[in-house]
């Protein structure tokens, strides 16, 4: 896979203190990858440094094999950041208009507008007079209108109702499959389960886990499984409480629960076992769960 982002050994330290400390990942064209953590997990000075805002203290930032700063890079590259800052008494057709003219191949307007849901009402609407959820959508164009090849994407979808939040995540699937690399923070949990192919998970300046949601969660998250007795419930939780493969077993709205970490495994073992029991449920755990124990114990857990 071609690698659009490599980060080798790098660090950030401010007045000796090491917000970043000795990261190296590399992401693939075409993929999108959410960055979370908790504050001051370091997510910010590494965004900063993607961007080109800041140097690194120590270790080499590359992206498209170039220096962040590289005009080349720039031209790829496109930043939907949380605040955005545009100039005063220029409708949003003006400034869509001045932003894509600084760019070789800029996104046609048509298309930009309908990825990001501007209307023509809002094209002519002086910037400042934008509503919340509005100027979200006008980051959101001006981080399109070079038709980047990589795109980051700060707190995207804070102060988006649910219709918007939903279109703007199926823009960004859309753009993935385009070929397009897609890099973003969030502190929306169950966004970056149900988007992001990989997930970095970052605490304390270090990073503390990296792959998909479901890898993080089966390495990290006891599993459980519920059912209904057939039979007595006591009896059938002496027996349950003989077998290795089960670690905890718990009564909850009238269902036995047990915790473990291979599903399969006690699926089997309840079955063959000869075990009176209907209507099982698999509970694969939650990314919530991962991220706490991760984030509040990560000397605890090897990334």
């Amino acid at each position: 896979m071609e690698h659009v982002i490599e980060m080798e050994q790098v660090s950030k330290v401010f007045h000796g203190k090491r917000a970043v400390d000795g990261i190296s990942f590399t992401i693939g064209k075409g993929s999108v990858t959410a960055i979370l953590g908790p504050n001051g997990a370091g997510k910010t000075t590494m965004l900063s440094m993607l961007l080109g805002l800041a140097e690194p203290t120590e270790g080499q930032v590359r992206i498209f094999g170039l220096p962040p700063k590289h005009d080349a890079v720039r031209e790829r590259s496109g930043a939907m950041l949380q605040e955005v800052s545009v100039m005063d008494r220029l409708k949003v057709h003006e400034i869509i208009s001045l932003i894509r003219s600084y760019y070789p191949q800029p996104l046609a307007e048509e298309a930009l507008y309908a990825a990001t849901g501007l209307e023509a009402a809002d094209l002519k609407r002086y910037a400042e007079k934008l509503s919340g959820g509005q100027k979200r959508s006008l980051g959101f164009a001006l981080a399109l209108a070079g038709n980047p090849d990589l795109l980051f994407l700060d707190e995207p979808t804070v102060g988006l109702d649910t219709t918007a939040r939903r279109r703007f995540w199926e823009t960004v699937r859309g753009l993935a499959a385009q070929g397009k690399t897609i890099l973003f923070t969030t502190h929306y949990l169950q966004e970056a389960e149900d988007i992001a192919d990989r997930i970095l998970l970052f605490s304390r300046g270090a990073l503390v886990a990296d792959g998909s949601p479901e890898e993080i969660k089966s390495r990290l998250v006891q599993r459980s499984l519920s059912f209904l007795p057939e039979g007595d419930a006591g009896e059938l939780r002496r027996h349950l409480e003989q077998l290795a493969v089960i670690k905890e077993i718990s009564d909850r709205d009238g269902r036995i629960h047990v915790t473990t970490d291979n599903t399969d495994e006690a699926l089997r073992v309840i079955y063959t076992g000869g075990f009176a029991v209907k209507d099982v449920r698999i509970d694969q755990g939650r990314l919530d769960a991962a991220f706490e124990q991760l984030t509040l114990e990560p000397e605890a857990v090897q990334p």
